[in-house]
């Protein structure tokens, strides 16, 4: 170990991550090593330690699950506080929102294209990311 390793070592000695303040500070500290220009080879060394770190830390956290298709377009819905009313535009009928909504019917492709733009995102969030994972293979 060389000297230079050393002082990073003590000026935030690693150790296991067990709360989210724990994972502020570290993260702070990665992000001071990161707007450097150039790292030395020993605090790329000690950059993957904390890196190490937190990558635990955050497999120990709970998944958030994949939300996708109908369930996320009841929290896009819910978090604009829209109505259904509001994609009449977009599914022609207020009966064809409520039956999508309540999985009666399934969203066409048309309806992917459309609610994409409506809420500006990529129309594969509305795939598993199964799904999305194959088109992005190919």
């Amino acid at each position: 170990m060389t000297a230079k390793y050393i002082q990073l070592l003590q000026k935030f000695p690693p150790r296991l991550l067990t709360s989210e303040e724990d994972l502020e500070v570290t993260q702070s500290v990665i992000d001071k090593l990161l707007d450097q220009p150039t790292l030395t080879p020993e605090e790329i060394d000690y950059l993957n330690v904390l890196g190490v770190l937190v990558f635990e830390y955050e497999q120990k956290q709970e998944a958030i699950p994949d939300i996708y298709g109908v369930d996320l377009l009841k929290v896009l819905i819910s978090e604009r506080q829209l109505k259904q009313k509001d994609l009449v535009p977009i599914f022609k009928t207020e009966s064809i929102v409520s039956d999508i909504l309540h999985k009666k019917r399934q969203l066409t492709t048309r309806h992917i294209q459309e609610l994409a733009e409506f809420f500006n995102l990529s129309p594969s969030v509305f795939f598993p990311s199964q799904s999305r994972l194959s088109l992005v293979g190919n």
